[in-house]
């Protein structure tokens, strides 16, 4: 027993200084995070209307769940204040409802009731956009704490926080049965994320000092990320039809217990000090290619962020579309994000980060042009693809690029790079959903996935400044010429007043 048990501590010593089951850890943990995160994207509209909806009769055809006829294309005339593509209607112009079923040729009273169901699903967007944002915004607020605080004790004990934060946002999300309780556990899930996302990164980027390797790494976490963008949508969307609310969330409350344990033996939290002096945030702030690489992750990432509360609602409004098939439209894009990170982690390091994050932000904004233009799922599929293949090329280029950066021009200590770019990453999961209901409502769904096209294709030629970056020395050095030149002008100035 004893030479077991000799055996056995050595075995676990081996796995306390593996790198490989460090990246496990990060990938797990990154993969139940946003798992939670996309599994309530299908679940939430439909839940909210229905909880609103629950006291009205069986009759009323203005439920969704209650109603057994196909869908089909109807048109009424004279029909007043109706907002179709978010244009508000005047009496007696013929409207087309693209969601009304044949029951509306029988009973006049249920064409006017979709109408109206048309509407509020349109307000709707404001509230579920609010609450999806809510989580990239608590996440954004907390990042400034969680860099600078895993400089100074390390990456293990806030990453062990962060999973004890989404267990419980997890279990709140599995028994909240009104907007406040789900609106808390969403922002609760951002501090969790926050602690999880920055300790995860900076435990790669200490792991793996050399930049190719690290490149490679920090593509698998991200596949990871992307797996749980992968599943979240479908999962969440197919066991909310058949099973109910609840169990998609205990199922992935179990996961994460599951990923705490895993921490606690191999991890073993415990405080760790920093042998580099950490630049600090402001440092960084002030650093243009650090900005440069950072907005690329933010803009990359708006335009599927806008997507998550609107889509659903566009294709419960526009295509009739089941509740399974809320979760399903992310299906393509997460699978080519998945394939995205992986390529591009070894390939952008190759072909130059900067230039595969350029091409993916172009690819980005033709992608979003092409989403309106959908009439039903199937057409969701090589845009949302394709959105989600460059999303995959911009984020596993940008965020080694980061510890790159930070290698070459200030200390290799990572904590504080890694909450600017989970910031950049927050940005645009938090601006977008907040924006996407507004923007549906004032200009349509076509005129927003427009705008933030045009924005990617303007912000694309920044990341040629990113082709090769000045080192420290060389900053040192054109700081050293900059002051000599300013001094030699002084002196010259000084000697004509005082010949």
């Amino acid at each position: 027993m004893g030479i077991l048990s000799d055996e056995s501590m050595e075995f676990l010593e081996r796995c306390r200084r593996s790198r490989r089951l460090v990246l496990i850890i990060v990938a797990i943990a990154l993969l139940l995070d946003n798992m939670l995160l996309t599994t309530v994207v299908p679940i939430i509209p439909e839940f909210l209307y229905t909880i609103r909806h629950r006291h009205d009769p069986v009759s009323n055809v203005s439920v969704v769940t209650e109603v057994t006829e196909p869908f089909g294309t109807y048109t009424t005339s004279t029909m007043p204040g109706l907002f179709e593509n978010g244009a508000y209607e005047d009496p007696g112009i013929n409207v087309t409802s693209r969601c009304l079923p044949d029951s509306a040729k029988r009973d006049p009273d249920s064409e006017y009731k979709y109408m109206a169901k048309h509407n509020e699903l349109i307000q709707e967007n404001v509230e579920v956009g609010i609450m999806f944002a809510s989580k990239a915004f608590i996440q954004l607020l907390t990042n400034p704490f969680v860099g600078p605080l895993t400089n100074r004790i390390g990456y293990s004990i806030p990453m062990f926080a962060g999973f004890v934060i989404m267990f419980v946002s997890t279990i709140i999300f599995a028994f909240g049965r009104n907007y406040t309780v789900l609106f808390v556990a969403r922002a609760l899930q951002g501090v969790g994320s926050s602690c999880s996302s920055v300790s995860g990164m900076g435990m790669l980027a200490a792991s793996y000092p050399n930049d190719e390797e690290r490149g490679n790494a920090m593509g698998i976490a991200l596949g990871g990320l992307a797996l749980g963008v992968l599943i979240g949508p479908p999962f969440g969307g197919i066991m909310y039809q058949f099973v109910g609310k609840t169990a998609p969330f205990l199922i992935l409350a179990c996961l994460a217990l599951g990923d705490g344990l895993l921490q606690l033996l191999v991890l073993q939290p415990a405080i760790a000090q920093q042998e580099d002096e950490p630049p600090s945030v402001k440092e960084l702030l002030m650093d243009p290619y650090i900005i440069v690489a950072a907005g690329a992750i933010t803009f990359g990432n708006m335009g599927i962020a806008m997507l998550e509360p609107s889509l659903p609602i566009w294709m419960m409004d526009t295509m009739c579309a089941p509740k399974w098939q809320l979760g399903v439209a992310f299906l393509p894009a997460s699978i080519a994000y998945l394939i995205g990170t992986n390529l591009f982690g070894p390939l952008g390091h190759k072909m130059g980060r900067w230039l595969a994050a350029l091409v993916g932000l172009v690819v980005i904004g033709v992608c979003l042009m092409l989403i309106p233009f959908a009439t039903n799922i199937g057409d969701l599929v090589l845009p949302n693809a394709g959105l989600g293949f460059a999303i995959g090329m911009v984020d596993s280029s940008m965020m080694p690029q980061l510890g790159y950066l930070v290698d070459i021009r200030h200390a290799a200590v990572y904590g504080s790079v890694y909450a600017i770019g989970d910031v950049a990453f927050c940005l645009g999961f938090a601006i977008g959903p907040a924006l996407s209901g507004t923007l549906v409502q004032t200009i349509g769904f076509e005129w927003m996935l427009f705008g933030i096209a045009i924005i990617s294709f303007m912000y694309a030629p920044l990341l040629y400044y990113l082709r090769n970056p000045p080192t420290k020395e060389e900053r040192q050095c054109l700081a050293m010429a900059e002051k000599a030149t300013i001094s030699y002008k002084a002196f010259q100035k000084m000697e004509e007043e005082y010949p």
